[in-house]
């Protein structure tokens, strides 16, 4: 069996891991033409199935971004965690206010019941 650490030819033994500026460098270099995805993996010393994968995951991040993106309108930087937040937010000032109507009715209520 062959070891798919070794499979691009350049590499060593070691796996090394990417960080996302390099990933970036990769999907410009092999969509720009200044590199070919063999040449990008050799060059970053990794698997061209690495490279493939890091232009894919490139091309679907600026695709979605694109998608999301509606012109006139200022891009909304919040995460889906953020805006679930604003509403939970939202809601609790509703019921604050809420039950702070029913507190001053119920000492109403029971002042007037006090005086009767």
């Amino acid at each position: 069996m062959s070891d798919p650490q070794k499979s691009s030819g350049g590499t060593s033994g070691k796996r090394s891991r990417l960080g996302p500026s390099q990933k970036y460098e990769i999907y410009v270099k092999v969509l720009t033409g200044q590199a070919t995805q063999r040449e990008a993996a050799e060059q970053f010393s990794v698997d061209r199935s690495v490279v493939v994968h890091a232009c894919r995951v490139a091309k679907q991040g600026a695709l979605d971004a694109l998608a999301a993106s509606v012109p006139g309108r200022k891009a909304t930087t919040k995460s889906p965690e953020q805006r679930q937040l604003e509403e939970a937010q939202a809601e609790i000032e509703r019921l604050r206010a809420t039950v702070t109507e029913q507190a001053v009715e119920l000492y109403l209520h029971q002042g007037k019941s006090r005086w009767g």
